[in-house]
């Protein structure tokens, strides 16, 4: 998991534009492509206007709900855990701080654990067992991505 993010609505052509505009501002680079599950999302659009483009989207129900990627020319995709709109704050803004952390490698599953820890949950066991860093081509992938997540504007749209 590279972030998370969490949007107000299941509403793909009302949240993903502002997904887009924000990790390319962020990152400093353009998307060209997200792909979402498509049981996950409402009125998923072929493809979603940005800045002087159009970012295709494409759908795939082989993939986790829970994640969408966003897709670059030459860079890495990045993978965000979606937090479900209708997540109460507290549990929300907790994966969105864990995710400013090291936790790129990390599945959306060991990212809920960890924000969302049972009784008797031992981080260190688990990070031991799963580290948050791994080997990629091109170098080690350690969570420079994860700073993608923020807080939701205390003000709905």
């Amino acid at each position: 998991m590279d972030g998370a993010w969490w949007p107000y609505s299941r509403d793909a052509v009302a949240e993903l534009p502002g997904l887009i505009a924000a990790v390319d501002q962020r990152l400093g680079r353009i998307t060209l492509r997200i792909g979402v599950h498509p049981d996950t999302w409402q009125r998923i659009p072929r493809r979603i206007p940005a800045r002087g483009r159009q970012v295709r989207v494409g759908w795939s129900g082989h993939t986790d709900p829970r994640v969408i990627v966003l897709f670059f020319a030459a860079d890495e995709p990045v993978a965000l855990l979606v937090i479900p709109p209708g997540t109460p704050a507290g549990p929300a803004e907790a994966t969105l701080r864990l995710t400013t952390r090291d936790t790129a490698g990390l599945t959306a599953d060991a990212v809920r654990t960890l924000a969302y820890p049972p009784p008797g949950f031992d981080p260190h066991a688990t990070a031991a067992g799963s580290p948050a860093r791994r080997e990629r081509k091109g170098g080690a992938v350690t969570g420079q991505r994860a700073q993608l997540s923020t807080t939701r504007p205390s003000a709905p749209r």
